[in-house]
């Protein structure tokens, strides 16, 4: 007879299922990846991840709703501690943004590198990305609020994650020599926001 599982148990497996999960699948992509290979990895039985997920989506959604969190309260923390003015806590949530990104290389695969089929399905990743994308405009919203830049923060917000990303993306490949991203993203957010002063040409 199975002994009784309590909170605390699962929420340790699914914990430790997770980093395997999210290792894997950046390694190999969701589609190469079994649950029978995802059992091994913590060597259980092939039916144990069953009992504490739906199937291989249900775990790929939790993964990625995980990171999705983690960064979010990344950014958060960047933009709530730094202080001085909208100037300053951007460039912070900027730091943060590509930090993150290169401490976490798997995570941040499976957050923007795919489209999980069926996402709407999983109310706690689409909350997470929700999280997500709002620390990408809520320090725009600053800049913009304190005069520094004008214009759409949804439009702006995305003109700086697009840099950000690229640098990153490029690092992580080995394009850019270590170190680079970060120094590359700053020149190019000065560069964005010189062009979104209020009244540039």
């Amino acid at each position: 007879m199975p002994r009784v599982l309590t909170e605390a148990d699962v929420a340790d497996f699914r914990e430790r299922l997770c980093t395997a999960a999210e290792r894997l699948f950046a390694e190999r992509g969701p589609d190469a990846v079994t649950m029978r290979q995802l059992a091994a990895e913590l060597g259980v039985s092939p039916m144990t991840p069953y009992r504490y997920f739906q199937d291989k989506n249900d775990i790929l959604a939790a993964v990625r709703a995980n990171g999705f969190n983690r960064f979010a309260e990344a950014l958060e923390k960047a933009r709530d501690r730094t202080a001085g003015d909208a100037r300053h806590k951007g460039a912070a949530v900027g730091d943060a943004y590509v930090t993150f990104a290169l401490e976490h290389p798997h995570t941040y695969k499976l957050m923007f590198d795919l489209n999980q089929p069926d996402e709407g399905d999983y109310p706690e990743l689409v909350e997470a990305g929700r999280r997500a994308r709002a620390t990408l405009r809520d320090y725009v919203q600053d800049l913009i609020a304190g005069g520094v830049l004008a214009g759409d923060p949804e439009q702006i917000g995305a003109m700086f994650w697009a840099a950000a990303h690229g640098c990153v993306v490029l690092e992580l490949a080995g394009k850019l020599p270590p170190g680079t991203a970060k120094e590359l993203h700053h020149s190019l957010g000065q560069a964005i926001s010189r062009g979104l002063r209020p009244g540039a040409a």
